[in-house]
């Protein structure tokens, strides 16, 4: 790996709050919430489900829109300053977090992401463990998360042959606010009228299992992936115990932390080198002095690891921080 022929925090660039493009998303259950709610610049004619902002796969990399480092690929910065980004002599290379805004006008698919374990065993895959903040909510919107206690591998299966797996599911209301944890092997699926932000381990290994027997517009199913989903799926766990909080401290794993965060209309927050965060502007506005990175709802910025100084908050603004 090429590094910066120097250590420690800004010796060699000073680094600041970076933003980055979003990278759109069609989706045959998206719809249009990302403009309408968050001014995202996206077609109006198209479904945009996903708004990725934050991204570091092999084919779907970030890059930064501010100050000095605009043009430059999330993958390339993190190869320069890994320290001074990250902060963590554990990094892989791959930024360890994949963000986004998802937009579902209709239900998604049910589906479930492979735990290490799964992702070993069959030989393929990255594992991948989320959590969804519900930023807003349509009345009687629902998630599915999680098998009801007593459904086997075996009953689910009997239950996809006939195209019958609503029932098996565990359908639970909800409402802007809440963080809902989904560990890897869960299965789940995102109800209609929901906008989402999803924080994630950085992978897109998703295995659909069931599609509510839809088509696409050319009147084909989309496939299906039961044998990796059965290979995946965890059946003994309830959905029941999967957690979900309107607290602080929205969730906590091995992956990352997620705290939810309310600033007063001009405040002005200090940053001294310590760990990365990202901040999901969720309302209000502002801006890091002298970076270049104002924001406002629906932004996603990564402060660096090394950064020394301070965000001043315009307006009244609740964000969720993400570390790991």
């Amino acid at each position: 790996m090429d590094r910066p022929p120097c250590g420690g925090y800004n010796t060699c660039v000073q680094l600041y709050p970076l933003k980055f493009r979003p990278i759109y998303k069609r989706r045959i259950w998206g719809g249009q919430k990302l403009r309408t709610v968050f001014g995202k610049d996206i077609p109006v004619s198209e479904k945009i489900g996903e708004s990725w902002e934050l991204a570091d796969l092999p084919h779907d990399k970030s890059v930064v829109t501010n100050g000095p480092l605009a043009g430059e690929a999330i993958d390339s910065l993190i190869k320069k300053y890994p320290a001074e980004i990250i902060a963590n002599k554990d990094f892989s290379d791959v930024f360890p977090l994949l963000i986004k805004f998802l937009d579902a006008e209709d239900i998604l698919s049910v589906q479930v992401h492979p735990d290490e374990k799964t992702c070993r065993k069959m030989g393929k895959g990255e594992p991948k463990t989320e959590c969804w903040y519900i930023v807003s909510a349509e009345k009687d919107a629902v998630i599915y998360k999680g098998l009801k206690k007593g459904v086997t591998r075996d009953k689910f299966a009997k239950a996809l042959a006939k195209g019958e797996v609503e029932d098996l599911l565990i359908k639970v209301p909800v409402k802007a606010g809440e963080c809902h944890f989904l560990p890897a092997g869960t299965v789940h699926a995102i109800g209609p009228g929901l906008l989402i932000a999803e924080i994630q381990t950085p992978s897109d290994t998703t295995y659909r299992v069931f599609d509510w027997n839809r088509v696409e517009e050319n009147g084909k199913p989309r496939p299906l992936h039961i044998e990796e989903a059965m290979e995946s799926i965890h059946f003994d766990p309830s959905g029941d115990n999967l957690t979900v909080t309107t607290a602080c401290r929205l969730a906590d794993c091995k992956y990352f932390k997620v705290d939810k965060v309310r600033q007063m209309p001009d405040c002005r927050l200090p940053f001294s080198a310590g760990g990365m965060k990202v901040l999901i502007i969720l309302s209000g506005s502002g801006e890091a002095a002298g970076a270049a990175a104002d924001f406002k709802a629906g932004d996603t910025v990564l402060v660096p690891a090394g950064y020394e100084g301070a965000i001043q908050f315009y307006s009244e603004t609740q964000y969720l921080t993400v570390m790991v």
